[in-house]
């Protein structure tokens, strides 16, 4: 089992969660997160508001996926038309053990 992990710029939280259901995904789970930088300024996807406070707001989705699902879903969220590129970062890592508490 995997878990891939996605942040992207709040303001493509519903877009990302609209297209992760029409992907058939079981479930993902999101989280509101910030990213802190010494290149903010000179990025330029990002809005006034963002390079004047200091700090970027972010969600993050987390999916588990069997493995061979893992390795093609990053593909499809690229063909799914919506416009991430170079709007976010993902991560894939094992997942030794999921249950239910």
């Amino acid at each position: 089992m995997k878990k891939l992990s996605i942040v992207v710029h709040t303001s493509l939280q519903q877009e990302l969660a609209d297209c992760l259901r029409s992907l058939k995904l079981k479930s993902f789970m999101f989280s509101h997160t910030e990213e802190h930088s010494s290149q903010l300024k000179q990025d330029a996807f990002l809005s006034a508001r963002d390079k004047v406070v200091g700090y970027v707001p972010k969600v993050r989705v987390d999916i588990l996926l069997e493995d061979e699902r893992a390795k093609t879903l990053i593909d499809e969220l690229r063909g799914s038309g919506v416009s991430f590129a170079g709007k976010g970062s993902y991560w894939v890592g094992d997942v030794e053990k999921v249950g239910e508490l």
